[in-house]
């Protein structure tokens, strides 16, 4: 079923990492349901310098076209690939900020649209596999398609801010590869496996950028609300939850992201505490 996979490992040369489902997400943010304009709506969105010219597989999404006509704040808060961009350029805003404040250097990671089918140096992927990051190419894919199943498939509220959460999961994944430390998942599974270390270190990562998204000048507001709805997204996408859903039993031994709990709980830390050194989730029981 599409989407099942919320960013699992693809077959071929590497492997992929997500999970939020969205690897994913949640990176909550501000809901623009209800007519909220969570981006300013004069304010420029700027270049999206990171977004890939190739839409690959069926085409969703011009992303050539997307550099001109996803300018400003009134473009995202009407138009979802737009509010895309939007979120897109708050991340890698930050975490370049962030880099810099620590005299390191953060390297842009591409976006790039797909629908169907794509091809990565990590091998070949389908929708199946959901949004995902690819450590051998350093890009994000994004499967516009995932943001309904994470509503019509794995129950979440959804809305903007679970788009915001799933994207920040992935951008998170990138940090981790810059860092030299998304290669401890390995393969190895469970609940206090190293696969769900990282996964939940994203997640937490995702909560950080979260705390400083309105500092990036994108981003109106986050209200307490927001947080809410980004971290039932998170839940949503907990092993426990969705093996309970599709498999109809739980078994921790499998588990490759974390629980519902466990994903809530580390984007709580991230957003709580908004330093990046809070998201140890190597050290001791998560």
């Amino acid at each position: 079923m599409r989407g099942s996979g919320r960013f699992g490992r693809v077959p071929g040369g590497g492997a992929t990492v997500g999970g939020g489902g969205l690897g994913i997400l949640v990176v909550a943010i501000v809901a623009l349901l209800f007519g909220v304009n969570v981006f300013g709506g004069g304010s420029g969105l700027g270049p999206l310098a990171d977004l890939d010219d190739q839409t690959a597989g069926a085409p969703t999404a011009d992303n050539a076209a997307l550099r001109a006509e996803c300018r400003t704040g009134a473009d995202a808060n009407q138009r979802e690939d737009c509010r895309i961009v939007g979120w897109v350029n708050s991340i890698q805003s930050y975490w370049t900020s962030e880099f810099a404040r620590n005299r390191r250097r953060y390297p842009i990671s591409k976006t790039r649209f797909f629908s169907g089918r794509v091809d990565t140096a990590c091998g070949p992927a389908t929708s199946a596999v959901g949004p995902f990051y690819c450590p051998g190419d350093r890009y994000v894919y994004i499967d516009l398609g995932f943001f309904d199943d994470l509503s019509t498939r794995f129950g979440a509220q959804g809305g903007p801010f679970a788009e915001a959460y799933v994207l920040a999961h992935e951008y998170g994944h990138h940090v981790q590869d810059v860092l030299g430390i998304l290669d401890r998942g390995s393969s190895e599974q469970g609940a206090q496996g190293q696969s769900v270390r990282v996964e939940l270190q994203a997640d937490c990562f995702a909560g950080v950028w979260a705390r400083h998204a309105v500092a990036t000048g994108y981003l109106t507001d986050v209200a307490q609300s927001d947080i809410a709805d980004g971290l039932d997204a998170a839940g949503a996408v907990g092993d426990d939850r969705i093996q309970r859903k599709f498999q109809g039993k739980v078994t921790p031994e499998t588990w490759t992201h974390g629980s519902s709990a466990q994903r809530r709980h580390w984007f709580t830390v991230g957003y709580g505490s908004g330093e990046i050194g809070s998201c140890d989730t190597f050290s001791g029981r998560i």
